[in-house]
């Protein structure tokens, strides 16, 4: 099982970014998806999350409104498109799944927002 993040960068406050997350190893098409994310000396926090079809989706609330978290379950692929991204977005962002009762994470993918 592995899951490889990216689309990360360094943009300023305002711009999008669109994060994606290539999982292999798996049936990805069967297993609900998250992204979660951990800043600077801070612990993970959820972002969002989608269910195996791509018909449900949930969002924390500072997501809701500026984040959209989607699949492509033919090419085994999360996305999470970030818009109006803030300094206080600035963090390494992760893909996860819940696989065999034990969380798998990927490696990450730093967004950092600064003027």
């Amino acid at each position: 099982v592995q899951l490889v993040e990216s689309g990360g960068g360094l943009v300023q406050p305002g711009s999008s970014l669109r994060l994606s997350c290539a999982a292999s190893g798996f049936t990805f098409g069967t297993y609900d998806m998250r992204w979660v994310r951990q800043a600077p000396g801070k612990g993970p926090e959820w972002v969002s999350s989608i269910d195996s079809g791509g018909d449900k989706k949930y969002y924390t609330n500072f997501a809701k409104g500026r984040f959209t978290i989607s699949r492509d379950n033919a090419k085994s692929t999360l996305y999470l498109q970030m818009n109006s991204l803030k300094p206080e977005d600035t963090a390494v962002y992760y893909c996860e799944t819940t696989h065999g009762g034990i969380s798998i994470r990927g490696q990450g993918t730093q967004v950092t927002v600064s003027s």
